[in-house]
């Protein structure tokens, strides 16, 4: 057990990264009684480096550029070979395994040693290696370089300790698998073809041995030439001469007959009595033409010649369409069986397809029930057992490049009845079509899986919308690409709502339901636009004057000078009748942000989602949204400037850099005595009352009644009004989170010359410096002199090679999040809150109001306003945390899910069942009170609430920013984990004040 009082005296000497501020006992102010001091907290530490160490577990998505292909037929496994050198194994739903040739170079060609938990590969460096699968993670056993010569073929026959290897030269080895050297038995070229000839037969490109002899190999080159070679006697048996180039030669499995695919889409049968000529050549898709001659067509790559007990052969193979067909046409997998010809049309090129047989002994009948194809981008399997060749559905979650991944949310701690109820619900979303049979790759009983990712349910947020018509909608104006494009998302697994915003600025609500309903959505619009003049830019700086209407810092109402008949329309029409939906998640709610003065919304940069308050809350570059879904009514749509209220930190000085003076409490934490105790809140605008936010919004319920609520504020205060456009900026921004937002003039636009934004907005900006994210040179209060300050003025300096059109920026809503705390200093019970966090480091804390009685809660208004807390750090806010005093995480509350759509029990009727996890009632030793955690993109503060006195402070990079952070369990502890722009991977444990990180890896 240590006291924060100890690392706090020995922090300067063993962190250097760590800072702890000087003032925070000025700033803390004076404590409730219950409110405990730094030296009432007792922190157990648990973490060590140890308990961070990186491992590889699993691939989700399709192998990168697939280059060949294997089956084991006995042990059902399946092997994929990358063009980066990887390896993929699979088996039954659940065995999945990756292994990488250190090289890197391409996989040619892979052989099972079948049943025997052994795998071949051939590179393209002219090496053959030998994989052990019999332990959970692959390994090369043995390799074997080839120096003169270059691979281009290798056979492995069933049951056999020999692997015989083809070379560029046409000349074959024999390496001894057990040993795996060579064994000294070359085949050379020159005596494989007849003395007399003089040609080169070209490379090998086929090796196969006899299914009736197993001494006897038949060696197929490229030029057309294939032989026959006796293994004892070391002499030819035949050779056969062709006139069209050999790619791959396929055998009857009595041995007598064997098929050669052509470049010239022809397919040859030769029968081993006769081999003069071949006793059968046709062309499965050319036709003879009016004079005569054949149709031109493409090359046949493989064949497979597989006999039947109960029905005629199949001849499977790829490609061989005619030039002209297959002009429009897509990649072809052609079977044929008896006189009917089936041709499979592929959605990729086809890199590979192998024939999946009963049985691996190559002189029995075959009774092939599948085909394998590998594509570049996907992979299925076609059930032949079937007549209409239906495929198989797959059960690996390999369709990742179905489209772009612009968003990705991990969720450790799920309740233990999510994940069935998610997959059963899943399965019922399964297209028709499919084979009913089991899946046919079904091995891997071994272990060989450590993680594996399985595609539960599937959700199209599109189905939201109408279709946009031609000429219709404001959609492409914004983005170019899938107006629908998901760029983050909020889910509760205990409520089971889900949120997602769409980069037309719209955000949907989602409720869980086991029942089909029948439902209207409600829309909600938003006009959360400002100005030019708040662009925070040094030439309006010197042009503006020094006051200016605070009015302008808030949503503008509805009519404004300059306003079009396009304007006040969002991005897109959600659907206005009812909509049937089935059971899984359904939509409930779509808030969209609307065009002003020719402008398109800016991109949402930030979302929080809470169940038991029924609020949700987004923000982006112009300000802050607050939404309660309960009753479908916007409760708070405030400007940035207008969160702080008279406790702005900065000042925003637009005309002369003369800085005002004025005395502050502490660092950056102001005391609550800035504002005036009557604090004019937000109010539902379901109360009557005139809220003091500006605001406006419409309210659909589809029914074809539209709600005009107009709120205007009122002046905040007289230092509102006197620093509202006090800006003095002089930087640039390269972070994630502050990307400058698209401004200028008010000004009408057609559909036609409507600006474009690319997907990437705001919140997903490309990489172009490491460097802080609030890039800007903003006035402190002159009488904070103190290293943070100074830091905080260094970070935000802009490179002089910077153009000035990089120059304008806002401060957006970076970061939300619900919980219960201390929205003031003075407070002695935890309230609910809404902690914010914006581009400038800011964070600011929200009261908010809500009343306790269900009955209450659905009819009476909600109230919620700044508090006048401000908290300062250097970067954009990412990230918030609650701890209690003894160092575990506080849950935010929630909403115990129940089916909206259930059946109605009249003996026990529908209530809401609310579980809360304030910080009182999380512990018991040190009173009342809790931590805050507060990360952004350069450090991390640890502050004591309800004093807001800051405890500890760790800068965590200099020379670069952080991407991401969040707050993980590890080991019945909690640590900060962090993703830093130059690749490093870093944890830190607050319990010991962030004094240094316990881990840190670089990719």
């Amino acid at each position: 057990m240590k006291k924060f009082r100890k690392v706090l005296d020995g922090l300067s000497s063993s962190s250097p990264g760590g800072v702890a501020s000087p003032s925070c006992g000025s700033a803390a102010g004076t404590p409730t009684a219950h409110a405990p001091t730094p030296q009432d907290i007792h922190v157990q530490e648990t973490l060590v480096s140890e308990n961070f160490q990186i491992c590889k577990t699993v691939r989700h998505g399709f192998p990168y550029q697939p280059t060949c292909l294997a089956f084991d037929p006995v042990q059902k496994i399946l092997a994929i070979g990358s063009r980066t050198g990887g390896i993929r194994i699979l088996g039954r739903p659940g065995v999945d395994c990756y292994s990488q040739h250190e090289s890197g170079a391409a996989v040619l060609q892979l052989q099972f040693l079948i049943n025997e938990g052994a795998l071949v590969t051939a590179c393209a460096d002219d090496t053959l290696h030998l994989w052990n699968l019999r332990q959970r993670r692959p390994a090369i056993l043995h390799s074997l370089k080839f120096n003169r010569e270059r691979i281009t073929f290798c056979h492995l026959p069933f049951q056999s300790k020999w692997l015989y290897v083809g070379t560029e030269r046409g000349n074959t080895h024999i390496v001894n698998i057990e040993s795996f050297v060579l064994s000294g038995y070359v085949i050379m070229w020159n005596k494989a073809i007849e003395l007399a000839t003089k040609a080169h037969p070209g490379p090998v490109v086929h090796l196969s041995d006899s299914p009736k002899d197993e001494g006897k190999l038949l060696i197929g080159f490229e030029s057309g030439t294939v032989v026959q070679w006796d293994l004892r006697a070391k002499k030819v048996d035949f050779r056969i001469y062709y006139d069209e180039a050999i790619h791959s030669v396929s055998w009857h499995h009595e041995g007598k007959q064997f098929m050669c695919s052509h470049s010239d889409g022809s397919l040859t049968m030769w029968n081993l009595r006769n081999t003069a000529r071949p006793i059968q050549i046709t062309y499965p898709h050319g036709k003879i033409l009016k004079d005569g001659r054949k149709e031109s067509c493409k090359p046949i790559l493989k064949v497979e010649y597989k006999t039947s007990r109960n029905s005629e052969p199949y001849v499977i193979f790829s490609g061989g369409l005619s030039y002209d067909k297959s002009g429009g046409r897509r990649p072809t997998l052609t079977i044929m069986h008896g006189k009917a010809i089936t041709v499979l049309e592929m959605d990729h090129p086809i890199v590979e397809f192998l024939v999946l047989c009963d049985t691996p002994y190559s002189n029995e009948v075959q009774d092939p029930y599948a085909v394998v194809v590998l594509l570049e981008k996907d992979f299925i399997v076609v059930d032949l057992t079937q007549s209409n060749f239906p495929i198989f559905e797959n059960p690996y979650p390999m369709d990742i490049h179905e489209s772009p991944v612009t968003c990705t949310a991990y969720f450790a701690e799920c309740p233990p009845d999510i994940i069935p109820i998610l997959y059963s619900i899943g399965a019922k979303q399964k297209k028709t079509g499919y084979s009913h049979k089991e899946w046919p790759v079904s091995g891997g009983t071994w272990t060989l899986v450590s993680g594996f990712h399985a595609m539960l349910y599937k959700l199209k947020t599109s189905k939201v919308f109408e279709k946009p018509k031609a000429g219709e909608g404001r959609a492409g104006e914004l983005v170019e690409e899938d107006p629908y494009a998901v760029q983050m998302v909020s889910w509760c697994p205990h409520s089971r709502l889900f949120c997602v915003v769409g980069i037309s600025a719209h955000v949907i609500l989602y409720r869980f339901s086991k029942h089909d309903a029948n439902t209207q959505i409600v829309s909600l619009e938003v006009r959360l636009q400002f100005d030019s003049e708040d662009v925070i830019s040094p030439s309006e700086a010197e042009n503006n004057p020094c006051f200016s209407d605070p009015s302008s810092h808030s949503p503008q109402p509805p009519g404004s000078p300059g306003s079009g008949t396009q304007d006040s329309l969002p991005c897109l029409k959600v659907k206005s009748r009812p909509v049937r939906m089935p059971p899984g998640y359904q939509a409930e709610m779509v808030v969209q942000l609307q065009w002003v003065d020719g402008e398109p919304p800016q991109q949402i940069t930030s979302l929080d989602i809470n169940s038991a308050y029924g609020l949700l809350a987004f923000g982006n570059c112009n300000g802050l949204t607050v939404v309660d879904f309960l009753q479908k009514t916007i409760l708070m749509c405030m400007g940035t400037l207008d969160l702080y209220g008279a406790a702005d930190p900065y000042q925003r000085l637009t005309r002369s850099p003369r800085k005002n003076r004025q005395s502050t409490s502490g660092l950056t934490e102001l005391s609550d005595n800035q504002v005036s105790m009557d604090m004019e809140k937000s109010k539902s605008p379901t109360s009557g009352n005139a809220t003091h936010t500006h605001t406006h919004t419409h309210t659909h319920t589809h029914t074809h009644t539209h709600t005009h609520t107009h709120t205007h504020t009122h002046p905040l205060s007289l230092s509102t009004q006197l620093t509202s456009q006090d800006y003095h900026v002089n930087g640039h921004c390269t972070s994630p989170t502050s990307q400058p937002c698209s401004v200028g003039k008010p000004r009408i636009t057609g559909v036609s010359e409507g600006p474009r934004l690319t997907r990437r907005g705001p919140g997903r900006p490309p990489f172009r410096k490491a460097q802080s994210a609030a890039c800007m040179e903003i006035s402190l209060p002159v009488s904070s002199h103190t290293e943070e300050s100074r830091e905080n003025s260094f970070s935000r300096s802009r490179s002089s090679s910077v153009s000035s059109i990089d120059r304008d920026t806002k401060e957006s809503v970076t970061t939300l999040q619900f919980g219960e705390s201390y929205g003031r200093k003075g407070d002695a019970l935890p309230t609910a809150c809404l902690w914010v966090g914006t581009s400038l480091g800011v964070v600011l804390l929200l009261p908010i109001s809500i009343p306790t009685e269900e009955e209450e809660r659905m009819e009476e208004p909600i109230t919620m306003g700044p508090s006048g807390t401000v908290l300062m750090l250097k970067g954009s806010v990412l990230r918030f945390a609650f701890l209690d005093c003894g160092g575990a995480l506080i849950q935010s509350p929630y909403e115990v899910w129940r089916d909206p759509n259930g059946p109605e029990d009249p003996d026990r009727p529908r209530r809401r069942k609310l579980i809360n996890f304030s910080p009182s009632s999380s512990q018991e030793a040190c009173g009342d009170g809790h931590l805050a955690v507060v990360c952004s993109e350069k450090q991390a503060k640890v502050i004591l609430m309800p004093t807001q006195a800051v405890l500890f402070t760790h800068n965590i990079t200099e020379s670069s920013f952080l991407l991401r952070a969040d707050v993980v369990s590890v080991c019945n502890s909690v640590c900060l984990a962090c993703f830093c722009a130059n690749g490093h991977i870093m944890t830190l444990r607050y319990t010991v004040g962030l004094s240094h990180p316990n881990h840190d890896s670089g990719h």
